[in-house]
């Protein structure tokens, strides 16, 4: 007989969420996520490190030209692979969709879990969806499902998880299990055994960075079909750890220093933590973010140009220099993103770090010649208030000795400073165009699509 411990706790309150239960408000953000992430996806298309997850699934029969989008979600039943537009079996395009989503570097964050929800729980949930025969509310009451868990668990593992694992590839994949689990109709018992049956599998280290290596796309690929092979695991009678979260030989015992298991059922059913992801206004790493806009807003104010910049002082929290001061001089487009002073390069030359201005101008000689004068410098203030608040703070000196300095207590894209429909609408579109992912017209049609979600009787294929 199974006590009730926390991670039980968070398993029975994602088995036995209902839509009815999920405020209105927390319902609309979910379409604005499910939408931002489509977005992200279709960006992803034509990506080495994504074409190269995507052409593995079709050599291990994972992709067809047979089977169907289908309600009767028979044996031959298909999801879609969003970039191709090509079908496959749900497990292979949540793998597929899930590399898509981390690619661009525009997908949505929880800042106090560190962790990117939509790229691990939306391509799991809209495949099996797809394949099932699911309605809208029943992909949305998922994906809420999976965010409160993976966000809950990432909080759980703490600060010092961060500094070595890839929290989107750990926590993501018991988010995952979560939200497949709930679209499944797993009960209790069998949402834990999911549970452990993913936490067992998760994985995602940093050192990749140090190399420009393509493993955020494995992460993410990973995560979301692993999490899927353990609902569906469980669905049909294996047995995962039971405490495999806040066990002596679990999780947090092997990923963590200072894990806190109260963090997993914190307010459950009345904290809803999906409401307070964020939306990535730049294409870089979220570590970036503050800075980038407290540089922006001085640059603005002072009415300053990239050559008037001496020196930029960057005021920053312990993750952002564990994360972002292993990339000096970048060598790849999604090393860049991961740069400090290329992505200042980019706001201070171009007054934006989009899609376009990475892609042309990362290593351009304006940008590397600011790249050079910014770096980090731990503060207390900023560190003390991270993970719940990311606070950013500049000090910029000129070339005639003048200096200024820059706050901005919530980036652009964080709840308090959110994006609008029309503003997501404009930035699903520029992700949707940027490689051909969709034209125009079947982006507005998208745009319908997500704003409807909760009235769609079946998700069915999104470009049929």
């Amino acid at each position: 007989m199974m006590t009730d411990y926390p991670g039980k706790q968070l398993a029975t309150f994602a088995a036995e969420l209902r839509f009815e239960d999920i405020p209105a408000p927390v319902v609309r953000r979910a379409e604005d996520l499910y939408l931002d992430w489509i977005g992200s996806a279709l960006a992803g298309k034509g990506a080495r490190a994504v074409e190269t997850i995507a052409r593995f699934a079709r050599q291990m029969g994972g992709q067809a030209q047979g089977g169907r989008v289908a309600p009767e979600g028979g044996a031959d039943a298909m999801a879609e692979v969003l970039i191709s537009r090509a079908l496959a079996t749900p497990y292979f395009a949540a793998m597929v969709n899930g590399a898509a989503s981390h690619f661009a570097e525009q997908d949505d964050v929880h800042n106090g879990s560190v962790f990117h929800p939509a790229a691990v729980v939306f391509p799991p949930v809209l495949a099996v969806a797809q394949a099932i025969g699911a309605s809208g509310r029943e992909l949305l009451t998922a994906a809420v499902a999976g965010y409160e868990v993976g966000i809950r668990v990432g909080e759980f593992l703490g600060r010092s998880h961060y500094r070595v694992f890839h929290t989107t590839g750990t926590a993501g994949t018991v988010a995952a299990a979560a939200a497949v689990g709930r679209l499944l109709g797993l009960d209790a018992e069998r949402m834990a055994h999911a549970f452990g049956s993913a936490g067992t599998q998760a994985a995602g280290l940093w050192e990749f960075l140090r190399d420009a290596a393509d493993s955020k796309q494995l992460h993410t690929a990973k995560a979301a079909a692993d999490g899927l092979l353990a609902a569906y695991l469980a669905r049909d009678g294996m047995t995962g750890a039971q405490r495999i979260l806040e066990g002596a030989q679990g999780m947090a015992a092997g990923m963590s220093s200072d894990a806190d298991p109260a963090r997993l059922v914190d307010r459950l059913g009345s904290r809803w933590a999906l409401a307070e992801t964020s939306f990535k206004f730049h294409a870089s790493c979220r570590h970036t973010h503050p800075a980038a806009d407290a540089l922006l807003q001085v640059m603005r104010e002072q009415s300053l140009r990239a050559e008037d910049l001496a020196e930029v002082v960057t005021h920053v929290h312990q993750g952002a220099i564990d994360v972002l001061g292993a990339v000096v001089v970048p060598s790849t487009v999604h090393q860049a993103k991961f740069s400090m002073g290329t992505v200042l390069g980019l706001i201070a030359v171009y007054g934006r770090a989009g899609l376009a201005e990475f892609d042309a101008h990362f290593a351009a000689a304006p940008v590397a010649a600011v790249r050079d004068k910014v770096r980090m410098e731990l503060d207390a203030e900023v560190d003390g208030a991270y993970p719940v608040r990311w606070i950013g703070k500049v000090t910029v000196t000129t070339t005639d000795g003048r200096r200024f300095h820059g706050r901005v207590d919530e980036p652009k894209g964080d709840p308090g400073n959110t994006l609008s429909r029309a503003e997501i609408e404009d930035k699903a579109m520029r992700l949707g165009r940027y490689r051909d992912g969709a034209s125009e017209a079947e982006m507005r049609r998208l745009f319908a699509h997500a704003w409807g979600l909760a009235e769609c009787p079946r998700v069915g294929a999104l470009f049929g």
